[in-house]
């Protein structure tokens, strides 16, 4: 599934990135190698890195 489709970003891509350490929208796009262009993405990004940050602190306890 796409999560970006002004750049193609695919849901694999920003979860690969949230997994290599990104914890902004921003540093997702430079990890693709790509800017934001009309941003409606970037909520859904928000909520992918929130997703994963709530998994790791369950997974910490």
């Amino acid at each position: 599934m796409y999560v970006c489709n002004c750049n193609g970003i695919r849901e694999r891509e920003v979860r690969a990135a949230i997994e290599s350490g990104a914890r902004r929208p921003a540093e997702v796009f430079r990890a693709c190698g790509s800017r934001p262009q009309c941003a409606r993405c970037v909520c859904d990004m928000r909520e992918m890195i929130a997703e994963q940050d709530e998994a790791l602190r369950y997974a910490a306890e």
